[in-house]
């Protein structure tokens, strides 16, 4: 039973699958070293000084789980202490956790819900400021139009609230899977996914027609084509009916709402599937302007600029998912059709119409979720390959119109000010060597752009990790990066994902440091602490790593 503490954290992450409800059988590698998950000197402290404590877990864990617990809450305490003799009012970033995808199964139940239980435990001792939820569109009204069923979520978010975690809750219009890094499939409602089959112009489409179901195209944002509604329209009630139901904890437990607006939750269109191999990274992508709805609207606009031959069709030479620039017309670097007349008449419409759905939609949340005195965000995509390259060609195709003359994030930006919204971007994490060069990849250069757009529009900016990583070479340039604008520092830094690596012996002791360094403690001090006390609590500590047999589902 010494081990059953963290097996209930190692199941929180099988390889996934959605469809399992919470009884799921999955099962996952043993992870040894329970106790030294968490900071070490926490344990003989709890002994000693918190025994009282006990009391609160769980009667029906074993002993080494309430040691567990009772460590996480020692190890507050010492972040606490650390913030004291430092004296004066802290600062720095705070650290909130991205979710398992499938939190919540498609039952509607919390997905193994007593390792969730000691998860957030784990964060909260950790010094985590709160964890990410994605709240799915496919999920909640997932068999009839306005019927919703938040049953999962409001125990989920119940459970945060227990443990004193604050939340983001995204608001998941998107379906899950064919994404980087998706480990399960959660698809957009049932009665949705029946309109786009039958009128297919309602996805997105691509030159050759292939169609992508990842979300409903802007093109159709206003006009009543799922069971009477508009896409827009669904967006808002589904919006209400979270705040109905959530209102008691909007404002103190949930603190923010990032409202998703296309594929991955992020503003853009879904330019790089790589559902069935479509597109593999570093290539470009294509745009997604084919379906019956984008070509009016494209009509339209160039009626309106007096060249109605240039509305009969996006471009049509600028390649293939996985070509590179100079592979195709369109973007290669001279006499390209990027920049020409055509080229720029295109990608203004592309990019605005972009623009004019996220506008649309966040002056609806703004008015629904704002009285209640939450945080509004929205995110945008990392792109950061061929960003050397003139055209920045997967940045175009993702519709944001960036290019080595012209910047595409601060319209971006101004437009988020609008609504005082908070300006969330991916790849924090990244430095530009460790990318292909050869696809000229420049992480860096780009997020020192998009921080120059928020300083200019005055809004915060926000980050996310695009890829797992545990090294503490990536916690340094992300501690960097969350604080380039000197007193202006990163609203809020979340980390992508709570999983079975994370709570890895070495790669828990450098996320909790990390956690400290964000927050305006020290890594090293705090790694140096738990060293301290290492022999000692390996004492009072059975040898685990010969005992994983012990392993049981709890």
């Amino acid at each position: 039973m010494a081990l059953s503490s963290m097996h209930q954290i190692s199941t929180l992450f099988p390889a996934a699958n959605c469809n399992n409800d919470h009884s799921s059988q999955s099962r996952v590698p043993a992870v040894t070293a329970a106790v030294r998950t968490v900071p070490a000197a926490a344990i003989l402290r709890s002994r000693v000084s918190n025994r009282e404590r006990e009391e609160v877990i769980v009667s029906s864990l074993d002993r080494v789980r309430r040691s567990f617990s009772v460590s996480c809450r020692a190890s507050t305490a010492a972040e606490v202490e650390v913030e004291e003799e430092k004296g004066g009012k802290r600062r720095g970033v705070p650290v909130f956790v991205m979710m398992p995808l499938d939190s919540v199964t498609m039952g509607n139940k919390v997905n193994r819900r007593k390792a969730m239980e000691v998860s957030f435990q784990a964060m909260k001792g950790a010094g985590v400021e709160g964890v990410m939820v994605d709240v799915w569109w496919g999920l909640v009204e997932k068999e009839r139009s306005g019927e919703y069923n938040f049953g999962g979520y409001e125990e989920l978010l119940g459970m945060a609230a227990k443990y004193g975690l604050k939340v983001q809750a995204v608001m998941s219009f998107h379906q899950c899977g064919g994404n980087v890094g998706d480990s399960c499939t959660i698809p957009l409602p049932r009665w949705v996914v029946e309109e786009m089959q039958k009128d297919p112009d309602l996805c997105y489409t691509d030159q050759w027609g292939r169609r992508n179901l990842e979300y409903v195209s802007l093109g159709c944002d206003n006009l009543p084509v799922l069971k009477g509604r508009a896409p827009v329209q669904c967006y808002v009630d589904f919006m209400r009916a979270f705040k109905q139901n959530f209102n008691h904890l909007l404002g103190n437990t949930i603190v923010e709402i990032q409202v998703g607006m296309g594929p991955a939750g992020e503003l853009r269109y879904p330019s790089y599937p790589e559902q069935n191999g479509t597109w593999r990274f570093p290539g470009i992508g294509a745009f997604q302007c084919f379906d019956k709805y984008m070509l009016s609207s494209l009509k339209a606009a160039a009626n309106a600029a007096g060249k109605p031959e240039w509305g009969l069709s996006g471009p049509t030479d600028a390649g293939h998912y996985n070509n590179w620039p100079e592979d195709t017309w369109f973007f290669k670097k001279e006499g390209g059709g990027w920049n020409s007349s055509y080229g720029e008449f295109f990608l203004s419409w592309y990019s605005q119409i972009l623009l004019e759905h996220g506008d649309m939609i966040l002056s609806h949340a703004s008015s629904i979720f704002k009285p209640s005195n939450v945080k509004i965000s929205v995110k945008i995509a990392g792109i950061h390959w061929h960003y050397g390259s003139r055209s920045h060609a997967p940045e175009l195709t993702a519709g944001y119109y960036n290019t080595r003359y012209r910047d595409g994030y601060t319209p971006i930006a101004r437009m988020l000010a609008r609504h005082g919204a908070i300006f969330n971007f991916t790849c924090i994490e990244m430095h530009d060597h460790e990318q292909p060069q050869d696809a000229q990849c420049a992480p860096e250069k780009l997020v020192e752009q998009v921080r120059l757009a928020t300083r200019k529009a005055q809004i915060p900016l926000a980050g996310e990790n695009a890829l797992p990583r545990y090294d503490e070479y990536a916690h340094e340039q992300i501690v960097r990066a969350s604080s380039l604008e000197g007193d202006r520092e990163m609203c809020a830094f979340t980390y992508l994902r709570m999983n079975t690596q994370l709570f890895e012996e070495e790669n828990w002791r450098r996320f909790v440091g990390f956690v400290q360094k964000m927050k305006g403690g020290k890594m090293n001090g705090h790694r140096s602490w738990e060293e301290k006390k290492q022999q000692q609590v390996e004492k009072h500590v059975p040898n685990l790593q010969s005992r994983t047999n012990l392993f049981q589902r709890v």
